[in-house]
């Protein structure tokens, strides 16, 4: 094997890209890159609320993936902006289906990250002969401790500093839970109250995602639309722990053990900690989990993105002639 880490393909633009209308008044900004007669994949972002990016098409091979991008509900240039009404998990599981006859596609490859790879599972789970196999990054199944981490006890005992920062806006009576405390200020009708309460939210998130300080993250996270937008919506999400059964994701996997899998996870992740790709590794043993020894969260840092596209292309040589 190459011992020269990978990186992303070159810049490219979608070939195919538009609209769809879904219903409750949602509409889905979707593209398609890479070759129209290449492997079928979907890319599943974070969040949930994060939205798509260009550099998510370079994690395929152009030539050999026809890859589908898309928006999910409320967020990005999806449409309405950082709207709670129908966006659950399922309802984004039924989108991914209606996406897929966008795509003009039998099964395709699901690829998903953070919370996408809670979608992926989810997916898969509901809809095992549309999947050819999955890659997944940073597991996050929604088991109750794994929220915990985030908003209770665990990531704030790494980043001390930062904590107090994500607290600070919540009076000290309301700290015993803070997704219910900031789920009342993210619905506020107070726009001030209501950004405020997103840019402490979302910049906690970006402080746990690298280990080294980004930047560039950071301003992106304290951006108001993207705040508002993954603020609201993860914590719509988190509130009612994605919709599953406590276990669920782990519990189904029978339903797609037959399907290749690759999982790749940062050894120092404190966003979603390596904990869950561990039990998800012990009850999918088939799957590869790869534990980078030098990785955090982000898709981007050097050992993730390297993991990644080397998942990727490996996938595309399962399915060549």
């Amino acid at each position: 094997m190459n011992d020269e880490r990978r990186t992303l393909y070159p810049p490219i633009e979608p070939y195919r890209s538009g609209r769809l209308d879904v219903g409750d008044g949602h509409s889905l900004y979707w593209e398609m890159s890479g070759n129209p007669a290449g492997k079928p994949a979907v890319f599943l972002h974070g969040g949930p609320g994060a939205g798509c990016s260009p550099a998510h098409r370079r994690l395929f091979d152009p030539e050999r993936y026809n890859v589908l991008l898309f928006d999910q509900r409320g967020c990005g240039r999806s449409t309405p902006h950082a709207s709670l009404e129908a966006n659950t998990t399922w309802d984004l599981v039924a989108d991914i289906e209606r996406l897929r006859a966008v795509a003009g596609v039998e099964s395709w490859l699901v690829f998903g990250g953070s919370w996408g790879s809670t979608l992926a599972l989810a997916y898969a789970e509901a809809h095992p002969e549309r999947a050819t196999g999955l890659i997944l990054r940073g597991i996050f199944t929604f088991c109750r401790y794994e929220v915990d981490w985030l908003y209770k006890a665990g990531a704030s005992s790494i980043y001390p500093d930062k904590w107090e920062a994500f607290v600070a806006p919540i009076p000290q009576g309301e700290r015993g839970d803070l997704v219910e405390a900031y789920r009342r200020r993210l619905h506020s009708a107070d726009p001030a109250v209501q950004t405020e309460a997103a840019r402490a939210w979302s910049r906690w998130e970006a402080e746990t995602i690298t280990l080294l300080p980004n930047p560039r993250l950071i301003d992106e996270a304290v951006n108001d639309r993207y705040a508002v937008a993954i603020a609201r919506i993860e914590n719509h999400y988190m509130a009612n722990l994605g919709w599953l059964e406590e276990g669920q994701l782990l519990r189904d996997i029978d339903r797609i053990r037959h399907l290749p899998c690759t999982i790749v996870q940062g050894r120092h992740d404190c966003c979603t900690p390596p904990q869950a790709a561990w039990e998800l590794h012990k009850a999918w043993p088939e799957a590869d989990l790869r534990i980078v020894p030098d990785g955090g969260h982000a898709f981007s840092e050097p050992g993730i993105l390297d993991g990644l596209v080397r998942a990727t292309d490996e996938m595309a040589a399962k399915s060549s002639p």
